[in-house]
């Protein structure tokens, strides 16, 4: 039988060699040197085998380590890399496409749908509230949202009234538009795709804080071909804190983009979570509102007259 491995091949020369010399004492050293010889070859033969699998098992070039997900996060220190462009241009940049964002929303009708969430201790789904409004607007120019049917509601935790979550969409829009540079500290993070967008990530946090204009802070995602803001997720504050009605708790939102008529972004997704202090326990809550069915509002002049609006009631167009 062949040996097994290499091991079974150095014992067996040994145990040969010496079993030669003891089994013929009356060779010559002559012939006993040609016997030893001829055994080390037969032996050589019958190891190549165990000599091969060896070679086969022996490890290879290690691959490289796989790349790591980063999940970046509010307050990191140092950026990862120096942009491809000088943070100044690119804030420069984006801030100007903000701009143009701001003075493009309002010509803009759209559909946005309200989700609000309770879950039980085992994550499911207790109870929601559900509201669908459209935007539109009177003949001078103004934008309201009238709702397309009431609200349903099976939560059995939350109360609130319809005029409370509306308050979370009176916040500005875009927040570092060339107007409002200077009143944020702005930190280049490092890059992160978003479906399949890269981008530079940037840190803002405002400088001062007023009573009557919030402020963002948190971090922004900026296309870095085009320089468009496509992402954000922060809260917005005031001198006073937190901006969010007393009745709700949500002030952190993790907010998407869309590209409309290929030239401007406009808040798509958004979404929120935390937890709701209610009777004697904590819920977990979760917000969803969704922006879809943008399309150009005909012109002013033969825009017909439509009723009072519904929300807000102020004289500037409504923040969507």
């Amino acid at each position: 039988m062949a040996p097994q491995n290499i091991a079974d091949c150095s014992v067996g020369m040994r145990y040969t060699f010496r079993g030669s010399q003891a089994a013929l004492p009356g060779l010559s050293r002559i012939e006993i040197m040609d016997m030893k010889l001829r055994i080390l070859i037969a032996l050589i033969l019958a190891c190549s085998p165990a000599l091969a699998s060896a070679q086969d098992q022996a490890p290879g070039p290690l691959a490289p380590p796989p790349e790591h997900a980063v999940h970046r996060v509010m307050g990191v220190a140092q950026p990862e890399a120096p942009p491809s462009l000088p943070p100044v241009q690119i804030i420069k940049g984006f801030s100007q496409k903000e701009d143009e964002y701001l003075a493009a929303r309002p010509q803009y009708s759209y559909r946005k749908s309200i989700r609000i969430q309770e879950f039980a201790p085992d994550g499911s789904s207790s109870g929601e509230y559900l509201a669908t409004y459209e935007a539109a607007r009177t003949s001078d120019g103004r934008i309201y949202e009238r709702a397309i049917e009431a609200p349903k509601s099976s939560l059995q935790y939350l109360q609130f009234e319809p005029d409370d979550v509306q308050q979370l969409f009176r916040t500005p829009v875009y927040a570092v538009t060339p107007g409002q540079v200077l009143k944020y500290n702005l930190q280049f993070l490092g890059t992160e795709k978003v479906d399949e967008v890269d981008c530079y990530i940037f840190q803002a946090n405002p400088k001062t804080l007023e009573r009557q204009h919030p402020y963002f802070d948190g971090i922004i995602w900026v296309d870095q071909k085009y320089l468009e803001v496509v992402k954000t997720y922060g809260k917005w504050v005031t001198d006073l804190g937190e901006v969010h009605p007393a009745s709700l708790p949500f002030s952190m939102f993790e907010t998407y983009r869309e590209n409309v008529d290929g030239k401007y972004w406009f808040p798509s997704y958004s979404r929120s979570e935390d937890i709701a202090k209610a009777q004697d326990r904590n819920v977990p809550i979760r917000i969803t509102i969704k922006w879809s069915n943008f399309k150009l509002f005909p012109p002013a002049s033969s825009a017909a007259q439509g009723p009072a609006p519904v929300t807000p009631s102020s004289k500037e167009p409504p923040k969507p």
